[in-house]
């Protein structure tokens, strides 16, 4: 979900250093369920797609044509309680967490959003990215315009330019499926997203399907109750039962009571569901293609063993996400896994920053490792990437500093060597690391010795899907769907000819 600037909606806003991650896009989740508490589902489907937001969170609940809204800046657990959820009572909530891939924090840009129309207010949650919030945002002017009504920003997202279109459409004279389609119509880029009406809840996915969204089926099948969730993770921890994904440019209406929910083809694109999302960013408990991730992500460790051997005396990984990897390279291997580090569990995404010291201390933050482990042994340490270089230098420095004699670091995917437009910040192109240098210059800065990478082939076909359904543009540059110039050259900053690893 980007930051846009009103004035200039192609060029993102200043950021302080980020961690040495690809960070992560937003959570959606909404519940349709008469005579349940919905604002209490919704805070759990929230829970347990924190991992996908940290910075806001928010729930929008319908009681017929009147709609509740309570959202902040903070973790779940910190921007509701018991007295908050008890203030959002309804029959549909629709809930969302916000990490944005640009700009800064505001309570302001917090979703979902909320609005007015003629057919009675809605609200909207949104994961992914505009690539053409500047081309939307005139033609919600030019419409306002034309229409001698007034268009009220409150945020800098591109998430409420989508709001206003739908806004528009319907005020426009459209019903809300047609209206939802209309305004779908003039995005481009990554969008999945829940809205919720008086009429029922609806889920749709661009038709890419770039970011993920499913839907399951709460209690008994003539009770129609629905939950739509980003992972099947939220479907898990409120005890609904996975169904379907929403198809790469499916528009789905549930209505209540409905056994059968509605659903329609709205737009056909050749399928690109993010490789990352696999990789690091989707739970390890999340199913895609029938298996859980885990199974992927081990999957993924045993081809970079055989891609990438070598002679140590353990595998470690960096937890969480380089865990199954690491355990799945150890079994390919034959090289015995140990848990080398641990992870404070705690730290999550905090706004205090750290001494000076700590800083220069680095990893040890989130990451101590354990010499007892590591202390005389040539260890193997998984990760499933390397951004910016910053962490992997001080882990790998910390690693010497318990006693390893040797380090070697194997990462289960391929180089980042472009940016992401669809909702992944991995900065500009100039901050990427293996953008800049060789593998070689890579090993030194990072003080290892040695380095490799999975293949983009053993990652795509470790998948167990077509390895066209999946965007890879963070490895190899190409990019699913057109943007203007302007847009690229806000992230691509380095000339063809000095990307040293495309």
């Amino acid at each position: 979900m980007a930051i846009l600037k009103r004035n200039d909606l192609s060029v993102p806003f200043e950021q302080p250093e980020r961690p040495d991650k690809p960070e992560e896009a937003c959570g959606v989740f909404a519940v349709l369920a008469p005579g349940q508490a919905v604002a209490n589902l919704t805070y759990f489907g929230l829970y347990a797609l924190q991992h996908r937001g940290q910075e806001s969170a928010g729930i929008a609940a319908f009681q017929g044509a009147k709609v509740c809204l309570h959202k902040d800046m903070g973790l779940v657990s910190q921007v509701f309680d018991q007295e908050v959820l008890e203030r959002l009572p309804g029959d549909l909530a629709i809930g969302h967490n916000r990490y944005s891939t640009t700009g800064s924090s505001k309570v302001c840009n917090a979703q979902p959003v909320v609005l007015m129309t003629r057919l009675g207010p809605f609200a909207l949650a949104h994961n992914g990215n505009l690539v053409n919030a500047a081309e939307l945002n005139r033609a919600i002017a030019a419409t306002a315009l034309a229409t001698a009504t007034a268009v009220e920003f409150t945020s800098t997202t591109d998430s409420e330019l989508i709001a206003f279109a739908l806004q528009q459409a319907v005020d426009s004279g459209l019903d809300w499926q047609a209206a939802i389609v209309t305004a779908a119509g003039l995005c481009k880029g990554a969008f999945s997203l829940v809205i919720g009406t008086s009429q029922g809840l609806f889920a749709l996915r661009d038709g890419h399907g770039i970011r993920p969204l499913v839907f399951g089926r709460l209690g008994e099948a003539n009770q129609g109750h629905w939950v739509a969730s980003s992972e099947t993770c939220g479907l898990d921890i409120v005890g609904a039962s996975y169904l379907d994904d929403v198809k790469p440019g499916e528009l789905i209406h549930f209505r209540a009571g409905d056994p059968i929910p509605l659903r329609q083809i709205w737009c056909q694109e050749p399928i690109k569901l993010c490789i990352f999302e696999m990789i690091y960013f989707a739970r390890p408990d999340s199913r895609f293609f029938g298996e859980s991730l885990y199974s992927y992500r081990v999957r993924i460790g045993e081809i970079l063993a055989r891609e990438t051997p070598l002679d140590a005396d353990i595998v470690i990984g960096v937890p969480d996400s380089g865990i199954p990897a690491a355990i799945g390279y150890s079994q390919a291997s034959g090289i015995p896994f140990a848990d080398g580090l641990i992870k404070n569990r705690y730290v999550g995404r905090t706004f205090i920053q750290p001494t000076q010291a700590m800083r220069e201390a680095g990893i040890r933050v989130k990451l101590n490792p354990l010499p007892d482990v590591l202390s005389g042994k040539r260890v193997v340490v998984i990760d499933d990437s390397i951004v910016r270089g910053t962490t992997s230098r001080k882990l790998v420095a910390a690693l010497r500093d318990a006693g390893a004699t040797e380090v070697h670091m194997r990462i289960s995917s391929p180089p980042v060597t472009h940016p992401c437009f669809y909702g992944i910040d991995t900065d500009t192109q100039d901050q990427l690391i293996a953008a800049r240098l060789t593998l070689a210059e890579i090993e030194r800065h990072l003080g290892v010795d040695s380095l490799a990478y999975l293949s983009k082939q053993g990652m795509v076909e470790a998948a167990h899907d077509n390895s066209n359904h999946f965007c890879t543009a963070c490895f190899d540059g190409a990019y699913p769907i057109p943007m203007d110039e302007e847009v690229r050259a806000s992230k691509l900053t380095l000339e063809p000819t000095l990307l040293v690893n495309s």
